[in-house]
């Protein structure tokens, strides 16, 4: 998507609509958000709009962090204790892995 020709109010638009559809455990769409607005919040030159989108990219960012820690954290765990926890593990498996480490 090229956003270059959008209208600034555009943009902000666009930019808050994902930055609110990331609320719907959606980190992928913060990312998104993150990539596609950067240039335009912390490298171009400065228009009325810029203040706000720099913020929606800034709580992107953070969102999208926050929930890539989670996700590791929670791949981390499962991995380490999946044969202990026998078929509650197996359960929320969609492979079931034979044996153990």
């Amino acid at each position: 998507m090229d956003i270059s020709k959008a209208p600034n109010p555009r943009k902000l638009q666009l930019c808050r609509t994902y930055f609110l559809t990331g609320f719907a455990f959606l980190p992928f769409v913060w990312a998104i958000n993150v990539c596609w607005f950067f240039n335009e919040a912390l490298r171009k030159p400065p228009f009325p709009e810029q203040s706000q989108i720099k913020r929606y990219v800034l709580y992107s960012a953070i969102g999208t962090l926050i929930w890539l820690i989670i996700l590791i954290n929670w791949i981390i765990i499962f991995q380490t204790n999946r044969a202990d926890w026998g078929a509650t593990a197996d359960y929320m498996s969609f492979i079931i892995p034979l044996g153990s480490a």
